[in-house]
């Protein structure tokens, strides 16, 4: 523990400033330039500590400590990012593994990634990046946000995702590669657990393109099973709506957690009520993870119960997510029910859109598609 935080320290007395230190990489491009990133959205309070305001948290660090996430360090009387330009997953992927079904379909994203994240989810499938600190990574690569919009650029693809652990713990890294990005005309998504509070939201919705928000479930029961609340990712939810932005759900439906029928079906009223009908809605099947080995897989027939619930109600785009082969893997149209989008897990085999409508009926579809 001491050796953790003495390394912690010096990482810190090291790039404490936004003037840029020359490192060494592991990499064959050698020489790279570094920052200690200053924190946005936090109070001084006195007496060293400091208030991060990024989350619902509202995490008090003392000096010298870090916040519940793990990726914000008080120093000096200052809040920084440990994370910034440090990530520990970088990759290419099908921008259906997001899931985004109304955003580019068959498009790639460069996908970036930490360690730290503000939930403590028994089930989370990247518990090796969202349950670690930096110090306990393997692998962290430094990449600085001119150099992230650089690459992309480089192999002509159009979207930058931030995802795998939760956006809010890296926000600075986000923000300022989001900020360049958009002047390049490229598109920025980002898969959240939603559990921002309203200004940083509302400030990086502002180079936002679309938005994939994982709704844990609809009790404090399921989000106890997160060491979180429910309430702050309603609020998200309907902040991103209110701002125009592109918004889909995903809930991982979890044996005994959160696979109650009468609570989806509650679930999809409210998502109809506050959110409209259009809104996808992707129900993924659960498979045993980190501190939920115990539990068996999700009943396919349990999911097929929970889209027959969600398309009763009255929305639109529901599908079935984590069940390769599945026919509500693809996306039908409402009006005259054809397939619109044909999906196999990832793969796209099909698409019948054209400018933005079914091709069949000439029904208008909501999404992102040029």
């Amino acid at each position: 523990m001491i050796i953790v935080i003495v390394a912690a320290l010096l990482y810190v007395l090291r790039y404490s400033s936004r003037t840029p230190q020359t490192t060494t990489s592991a990499s064959p491009r050698a020489e790279k330039e570094l920052f200690l990133r200053e924190a946005m959205f936090y109070k001084i309070l006195g007496d060293g500590e400091v208030q991060c305001q990024m989350c619902f948290r509202r995490c008090i660090i003392p000096e010298g400590k870090r916040g519940f996430c793990r990726n914000r360090q008080n120093y000096k009387g200052k809040l920084y990012s440990v994370v910034y330009a440090r990530p520990s997953a970088v990759h290419i992927d099908p921008i259906e593994k997001e899931p985004q079904y109304h955003f580019l379909p068959g498009s790639e994203i460069l996908c970036l990634g930490t360690a730290g994240c503000n939930f403590r989810c028994r089930h989370c499938q990247n518990w090796h990046l969202s349950q670690r600190s930096l110090e306990e990574m393997e692998y962290v690569y430094e990449l600085m946000p001119e150099e992230v919009v650089e690459l992309v650029l480089k192999k002509d693809i159009p979207t930058i995702s931030f995802t795998y652990n939760e956006p809010t713990s890296f926000y600075e890294y986000v923000y300022d590669i989001a900020k360049l990005a958009k002047k390049e005309g490229l598109r920025i998504i980002w898969h959240s657990n939603g559990a921002l509070n309203p200004a940083p939201l509302k400030a990086l919705l502002r180079y936002t393109d679309g938005v994939t928000i994982d709704l844990k479930g609809f009790s404090q029961r399921a989000y106890d099973n997160s060491s979180a609340k429910l309430e702050p990712v309603l609020r998200t939810l309907k902040i991103i709506k209110q701002e125009d932005k592109w918004l889909e759900i995903v809930n991982l439906v979890i044996p005994t957690i959160n696979d109650d029928l009468k609570e989806i079906r509650e679930m999809c009223i409210w998502i109809k009520e506050n959110l409209g009908v259009d809104v996808p809605l992707h129900f993924s099947r659960f498979f045993p993870a980190y501190k939920l080995t115990q539990l068996p897989p999700t009943p396919i027939s349990t999911l097929e119960k929970a889209y027959q619930i969600a398309r009763e109600v009255g929305l639109n785009y529901v599908s079935i997510g984590n069940v390769p082969g599945h026919q509500h893997n693809s996306t039908f149209c409402p009006e005259c029910g054809k397939r619109l989008i044909h999906r196999v897990h990832f793969a796209l085999l099909g698409n019948n859109m054209e400018d933005g409508k079914c091709k069949f009926c000439g029904q208008e579809i909501p999404g992102i598609w040029k």
